[in-house]
């Protein structure tokens, strides 16, 4: 039976208002369900979460909820647009979203999600943009993504993304920008991204990309914005990318390109406002003429090994701010060319080339110049004078070149200047007063003999004439370390009140540390006087340098006690009063200060027992050599040393075991706070200086003191050593076994006492042990047979009448034949240490869970009829008894 036209008519109607009203309740619980798809926080108005979705409730519209917006027409819901909402779970396979037929932009950034990006999000039709940037999102990128026929915007950038780009993305012909940064994903680029003709921006940075880059790329001729770097890509640009007209912004920094037509790409891309090519392995002749680049404002290929010299057209460019090229291998002397007094350059870094001769009077034109580093090359000659036109320069690098003469009086017409290094030259004369006003003031390792007496500070842009006392500049950076000043402590370095860092090492400074030093610098971190001339007592000064890390009064003419302020200098790491005639007892009360790394106290006049149950728990490096230090150390001394107790297992990760709170360290002493810490010690048998202080380097020095009594067995404890020095004290009985559970350990030297006994076998088994010294003792037995200890020299075991097995270390010699005493009297040795063992076990246990318990469990060996069967099992499975202690 037909239906009339007019009923027909009637039910479409009562259908299309039926959908109308349907459609938008529809939607609403679509929204609703996906707030319920994860986990509500408590219901507090300040709880991001609850305030983003206070909104989202049945009482009101949902068009109007915050992040919602519907189409003004259909009512339809078009756009989702949430930002730092802490949703805290994943995007369900089957989430809600997909209700919402008629969404075009879905954006939901830095929202905690975590999870795979769910492949069902292809079937969202009509999506123009998807962005999921700034989540905890992992997984592979969905090849569902190429589904998206209308996507014009796809950002997935900083999650955990693994797995290749899929090829399907280069389906999504609408598509205008592709930023996938910060991701972990691996592959190459794949060629089909080249059939997106409407790309304008694409972004593969901080990736693991690898291969080279596909000449389909050059098929992206409306790219303005290009980042593919850092990733692992490699070989040459292609030569394709000359098509890139529009390009205003390029960058390809670190990676391992290595060529490239580069003269025949640039001169094409004239658009291009930034380049960055900064870290790969060009190795090319930089292009002669790249004046048509007249839009270029940064310009930067630091870390290759370009060549020649710098083309004087870019410094032509007038649009030209920014300007790197360090670490090549450009050379010749420096050429600005005609450039024009309206030059816009504001940063010019040459650092680490071959450029020589004398800096050219021309870069004074650079009016408008900020940095300028020419650091680490080969320049000579005077500072310019010219160079005072630099009116707007706020930081001057001309580190290691070879500078000479005086600093010019003009560079105190830089009225803009922060910060000045002209350290590693051969600069001589006064340092002059005005430099005082500066922030950062770097002039090591030059022949200055004196500080200019009459304090001109630079104040406001003119001269003030300041008395020392009336003094207050704002320097906190000061190294004048290795150079010639003569005279008395410098007093108004007192009123530099925003001082971190003094180094006046190395220079003949005499007289007494004035007691004023700490009083208006609560915020020095850093004071390096070593080896200098300084006499009297080290001031009690230090009650208020709670920030305080490190103080180095080492090699000088100091006297008296230590000052007992120290104690308060909470965050401590690196003291070294080593070369002082510092005279004293041994300051255990050192122990409290919690960060305390490395501590030197060798060749001084301190004296008396160091006995301790403290410990040092910190401490990496000590060095108490050389002093009067006696009596016997305690078995259970080295129990507390905890830091020295920790060994990195795998040297590959050290980084790993050296994280701050989630911010990764240096692996060198001081270097997270810009510098580093320096030491000089015995090593190897030779006094050795060490630039940098390796965080894995660990050393006891003990030697040239007055210790008797038995060497503690507890020393096996500190896993993590590389050298041990007990030589040259009164060390009696047989040598510890529980060296032998050092595994990392390098140099031992034991010699210079009155040891007994074997050598321990097991300290054959040591293998990174290339140094020994057994010399000056009354060892006897056979001398173990290993690499370790036939690569000695003779003179490690010379005047040890007693030991045998020395042929092939010293020869055909005459040697006591080993005799069946020999055997009964090593059983003997065994026997004794196994007690001594016992002893301090009981005393590591007591310092572990407490002094209690470790009584309690010493009663019950002691009472126990297992004791002989624990000694038995215990010693000859683990030599020394130290294996078990925690």
């Amino acid at each position: 039976m037909m239906i009339p036209s007019q009923s027909f008519f009637f039910i479409f109607s009562l259908s299309l208002i039926f959908n109308t009203l349907a459609s938008p309740t529809l939607e609403r619980n679509a929204l609703l369900e996906f707030k319920n798809e994860f986990p509500m926080s408590a219901p507090d108005p300040e709880d991001p979460f609850a305030s983003s979705f206070s909104s989202w409730n049945t009482s009101s519209d949902h068009c109007s909820w915050k992040g919602v917006t519907c189409d003004v027409n259909s009512g339809e819901v078009i756009s989702l647009f949430l930002e730092d909402i802490f949703l805290n779970g994943s995007l369900k396979a089957n989430t809600s979203l997909l209700k919402l037929h008629h969404l075009q932009h879905l954006t939901l950034i830095n929202c905690h999600l975590r999870g795979e990006i769910s492949s069902s999000l292809g079937n969202l039709s009509h999506l123009m943009q998807l962005d999921l940037s700034y989540n905890e999102l992992g997984g592979e990128i969905p090849s569902s993504m190429g589904n998206l026929s209308h996507l014009s915007h796809l950002y997935f950038s900083s999650n955990y993304l693994e797995g290749e780009i899929p090829s399907s993305i280069g389906n999504i012909s609408p598509l205008i920008e592709l930023d996938l940064y910060g991701n972990h994903l691996i592959g190459e680029i794949p060629s089909s991204l080249g059939n997106l003709s409407h790309l304008t921006t694409l972004i593969l940075a901080e990736n693991h990309l690898i291969g080279e880059i596909p000449p389909s790329m050059g098929n992206l001729n409306q790219l303005t914005f290009l980042n593919l770097g850092p990733n692992n890509l490699s070989g040459n640009i292609p030569s394709s990318f000359a098509n890139f007209n529009k390009l205003s912004q390029l960058s390809l920094s670190y990676n391992q390109f290595s060529g490239g037509g580069l003269p025949h790409i640039l001169s094409n891309l004239t658009s291009l406002s930034s380049l960055d090519l900064s870290n790969n392995h060009f190795k090319s002749k930089l292009p002669s003429n790249m004046s048509g680049l007249n839009n270029l404002e940064i310009f930067s290929v630091s870390g290759n090994y370009f060549g020649g010299n710098v083309p004087t057209s870019l410094f032509m460019i007038p649009s030209l701010k920014e300007f790197y090229l360090s670490e090549n291998q450009l050379e010749g002397p420096l050429e600005i060319g005609n450039i024009s007094s309206f030059s816009e350059l504001q940063y010019l870094d040459l650092a680490s080339n071959n450029f020589y001769g004398p800096i050219p009077e021309d870069i004074s034109r650079f009016s408008k110049l900020q940095t300028l580093d020419l650091r680490n090359n080969r320049f000579i000659g005077e500072i310019p004078e010219s160079m005072s036109k630099l009116v707007s320069l706020y930081s001057l690098d001309l580190s290691n070149n070879s500078f000479i003469g005086e600093i010019p009086e003009s560079i105190s017409k830089l009225v803009s200047l922060n910060s000045i290094d002209l350290s590693y030259n051969k600069l001589e004369g006064q340092v002059p007063s005005f430099l005082w006003s500066l922030s950062s003031l770097k002039l090591s390792h030059n022949s200055f003999s004196s500080l200019e007496d009459s304090m001109q500070v630079f104040v406001n842009g003119s001269h003030s004439g300041l008395g020392s006392d009336s003094f207050r500049g704002p320097v906190h950076h000061v190294d004048l370390g290795s150079n010639s000043l003569r005279g008395s402590f410098p007093i108004w370095i007192c009123n530099c009140t925003s001082l971190v860092f003094l180094d006046l090492s190395n220079n003949h400074l005499s007289g007494s540390i004035p007691s004023c030093l700490m009083d208006s610098s609560p915020s020095v971190r850093q004071i390096i006087l070593r080896n200098n001339k300084l006499s009297g007592f080290l001031p009690d000064i230090f009650n208020s340098a709670t920030k305080l890390r490190s103080l180095d009064v080492s090699r000088n003419k100091l006297s008296g006690k230590l000052p007992r302020s120290l104690i308060n200098c909470s965050s401590m790491e690196y003291l070294n009063m080593k070369g002082n005639n510092f005279k004293d007892t041994f300051p255990s009360w050192l122990s409290s200060l919690g960060s305390l790394r490395i501590l030197f106290l060798g060749s001084n006049a301190f004296y008396g027992p160091i006995s301790s149950h403290f410990g040092f728990s910190s401490l990496r490096v000590i060095d108490i050599s050389n002093n009067s230090f006696n009596g016997t150390l305690p078995q259970d001394y080295f129990v507390n040393w905890l830091e020295m107790s920790t060994v990195w297992v795998d040297k590959t990760k050290w980084y790993e075991h050296i994280i701050d709170k989630g911010r990764p360290s240096s692996v060198y002493m001081g270097e997270l706070y810009n510098y580093t810490d320096s030491m000089d010690m015995m090593y190897k048998g030779v006094d050795t200086e060490f630039q940098l202080i390796f965080l894995a380097y660990k050393a006891i020095d003990f030697s040239g003191n007055k210790f008797t009594g038995r060497i503690p067995k507890s020393v096996g404890l500190l896993k993590a050593l590389i050298h041990v020095n007990f030589s040259k004290n009164a060390f009696t009985c047989s040598i510890p076994s529980s060296l032998a559970n050092i595994t990392n350990l390098e140099a031992l030297d034991l010699s210079h006492n009155k040891l007994s006994g074997y050598i321990p076998r097991d300290l054959a088994k040591l293998s990174f042990l290339s140094y020994l010294d057994f010399s000056h003792n009354l060892l006897q037995g056979p001398v173990p047979r290993s690499t370790q200890f036939q690569s000695q020299n003779c003179s490690s075991f010379e005047d040890n009448l007693g030991l045998y097995g020395l042929e092939e270390i010293c020869g055909p010699i005459h040697v006591p034949h080993p005799t069946s005493g020999d055997s009964q009297q090593s059983e003997e040795f065994s026997s004794e240490e196994s007690e001594e063992v016992l002893n301090w076990i009981v005393a590591a246990i007591a310092f572990g869970p407490g002094v209690f318990c470790g009584l309690v469990t010493g009663h019950f060996f002691f009472t126990s009829q297992k004791h002989k069967w624990l000694m038995e099992n215990f010693s000859r499975n683990h030599p020394g008894g130290i294996s078990t202690v925690r």
